[in-house]
């Protein structure tokens, strides 16, 4: 921050005023990035775009709208799992183009400069999406692909793109491994150079364990830097892209060592920490290093159950000070670095994952402008990403009930312009209102859910769906949900609860999950329905259950577990036979961990798995899949629509060709609420 011409104080204060008048009217109309301009126009040094302000912008109360279509929800968003180029120039992230999603960079000031653009291979997702310099783009893409005796297996491999002429690049996509892409470091001084963890191959004895190669990413060629090594699956470098630090598994996975060197690259590797995991012992997991020293910032669980963030001793395992803390209920959700990863400069919670409590004073002195502005409009501002001089950053505006907008900020002069809308038919209009409420199950654990009542509509006796997340180990937080929303649109009551086992409430809470799936943390879900009847908010006789992934598990569950509670349900992408899905783990290299993980969620796959029973369900049952899901397979899908089929249940099934787990394809996105809508207004009319 310091070449930035002095501390905050320093320029008077002058660019905090200027984020505030940016602030006020940042809600208004303007134009979005790949529809008409950047943002670098004259109008916006005076520190607020034009048109009315926030209140106005943000809708007219009492002013009746027409209902938005399934097509205004499906909208794609314009940008997602992005970031700021290190200069502040460019961004690149995943795009919303023409109903569906694509890799991308666009330059922000010259509009006349060509976009990048890049489609998503077939049968493949991209996990995420950075820059290395201002020049290169790293994507990491992952696939679910047969790995021989019916058996499938992740995929992921690597691809750079290069800026100025969309040269795509595969990087060790020669490798017979099924990862080669766990990236430990990008070179400081915008060189095209990566560290990269790969494997070889996928059998024990012909190079199972990763090696870590130096790539330059202009050519895809590299060096091996640190050679593979008996039990090690994963690497860790500084940032001077020395390799510090490994853990190694037995075959089994249950125990784990953390082998450690310091800074010199010569010293060999030692054993540091040990931990079993059949005990519930945690390995040390260093962050980041410190350079040229033994000290790391690491996490570390308190004898409460609360995430805290630390200085350590690397070799005398030692804690120096403490850098955060997270509240009582909550965990850390993740951490952000400097962009040479030499300092956390913040952290976000499971509370808000995406507000960051800032640890560095200036960045902590921003957001505090930002929120101050926003203070009386219910809007949630979030510095997503910053350049490497901090001098500029994207900023994302939302509020539960709208899509939000992308925003860039230029701390120099105190600027705010808008990019983009992330929906351009909804914009930035509310839609239905959202709140965070809480119950107890009954036996006594308070459950937290998200709660979103319909737009016009009093909370009272309403119709209501239950929408349980998926993972199982997720959590839903009152943010922006399309599925939840188009749902509300509709004139239901929905009811997002966080079970037991979620994450997001600390460790206790978690554990709480374990030997309960398919009982207490069904109950959980059919707990909340209860309460919402008992508080008069909705009409227990008018109730559906819908949900995707995991959700999907418990909403054909939930119709067989609690026959007669439900009108219909809806699964998405839904797990029918979890024994199939989660816990054939027979032949894989820490098959002992895994299944020792699954285990505890449930003593018995068979007993708790919606396919085996279909007798039991009483309710019609739609099931909605892609084909070309590669996170649950479709045939999870096919298989219960047989089932149910050949038992004379009521139930449809709506296979889409084209769709992946996260329907990321307007055409499919749109079809999966079309068929949503039109199953409750059959089965449970609002």
């Amino acid at each position: 921050m310091k070449n930035r011409g002095g501390s905050a104080s320093g320029r008077g204060q002058g660019w905090l005023r200027a984020a505030a008048c940016a602030m006020a009217g940042m809600m208004a109309v303007s134009p979005a990035l790949g529809q008409s301009a950047a943002p670098a126009t004259a109008g916006a040094q005076n520190g607020a775009t034009n048109g009315a302000g926030g209140q106005a912008a943000m809708g007219q109360p009492g002013v009746p709208a027409a209902l938005p279509g399934s097509d205004a929800f499906a909208q794609i968003p314009f940008f997602a799992d992005g970031a700021l180029s290190p200069d502040g120039t460019r961004i690149a992230g995943k795009f919303g183009i023409g109903g569906t999603q694509v890799i991308g960079i666009r330059n922000l000031f010259d509009t006349t400069e060509k976009p990048v653009q890049l489609a998503v291979p077939d049968q493949t997702e991209a996990d995420w999406v950075h820059w290395v310099g201002n020049d290169y783009v790293l994507v990491k893409l992952r696939a679910l692909v047969p790995l021989g005796q019916g058996d499938r297996g992740y995929v992921t491999r690597l691809i750079a793109i290069e800026r100025a002429t969309g040269k795509v690049t595969r990087i060790l996509w020669n490798l017979g491994g099924q990862n080669a892409s766990d990236v430990l470091w990008t070179a400081r001084d915008g060189a095209p150079e990566i560290l990269v963890s790969a494997q070889h191959s996928m059998y024990l004895d012909e190079g199972f364990f990763p090696t870590v190669h130096r790539i330059n990413l202009a050519t895809g060629r590299g060096r091996e830097v640190q050679s593979a090594r008996d039990g090690v699956m994963d690497w860790q470098a500084d940032g001077n892209g020395v390799v510090r630090s490994g853990v190694s598994y037995t075959k089994s996975g249950r125990l784990a060592q953390l082998v450690y060197r310091g800074a010199d690259p010569d010293q060999p590797l030692r054993t540091i920490d040990k931990a079993n995991s059949k005990a519930h012992e945690a390995l040390l997991d260093p962050l980041l290093f410190e350079p040229g020293t033994d000290n790391a910032i690491a996490t570390f669980t308190s004898d409460e159950g609360r995430d805290q963030l630390f200085e350590v001793n690397m070799l005398t395992q030692q804690t120096g000070r403490m850098l955060f803390e997270a509240p009582a209920g909550t965990e850390i959700d993740h951490v952000v670095m400097s962009q040479d990863r030499s300092a956390v400069l913040g952290v976000a919670t499971s509370d808000a994952p995406s507000r960051v409590h800032w640890l560095d004073p200036e960045m902590a002195e921003i957001q505090a402008a930002f929120d101050k502005s926003v203070a009386k409009q219910g809007v949630t501002v979030e510095i997503s990403s910053l350049s490497a001089d901090r001098s500029a950053m994207l900023v994302t505006l939302a509020r539960p009930d709208s899509p939000g907008a992308l925003y860039y900020f230029s701390v120099a002069n105190g600027t705010m312009q808008r990019i983009a809308v992330f929906n351009d038919q909804l914009k930035q209009v509310p839609v239905s209102p959202v709140k965070i409420v809480r119950y107890k199950a009954r036996d006594g654990l308070e459950i937290e859910a998200v709660m979103t009542v319909p737009k016009g509509r009093e909370a009272h006796d309403l119709p209501v769906v239950m929408l349980p997340h998926g993972g199982p180990w997720a959590q839903d937080v009152a943010s922006w949900d399309y599925l939840a929303q188009y749902i509300a649109s509709r004139g239901y009551l929905v009811i997002q609860p966080n079970f037991r086992g979620s994450t997001g409430y600390g460790t206790a809470f978690r554990r709480k999950g374990e030997g309960q799936m398919g009982l207490a943390m069904q109950d959980d879900i059919s707990d909340g329905l209860a309460w919402a009847a008992a508080q008069g908010l909705a009409d227990p006789k008018r109730a559906c259950i819908v949900g995707a992934s995991y959700g999907g598990y418990a909403t054909m569950w939930g119709l067989a577990k609690d026959p007669g509670l439900y009108r219909c349900g809806v699964s998405i992408s839904g797990v029918a036979s979890l024994r199939r899905e989660v816990n054939d783990f027979g032949g894989f290299y820490m098959q002992g961990k895994f299944s020792d993980d699954w285990k505890e969620m449930t003593p018995d796959f068979a007993a708790v798995s919606p396919l085996n029973a279909v007798d039991r369900i009483t309710a019609p049952l739609l099931l909605i899949h892609g084909r070309k899901d590669v996170t649950v397979a479709v045939g999870q899908s096919d298989a219960m629509a047989s089932r149910m089929r050949a038992a004379g249940k009521t139930v449809d099934y709506v296979s889409l060709p084209k769709a992946d787990h996260y329907f990321t394809r307007l055409e499919d996105r749109k079809a999966m609420l079309d068929a949503i809508g039109a199953w409750l207004a059959k089965y449970n009319p609002s």
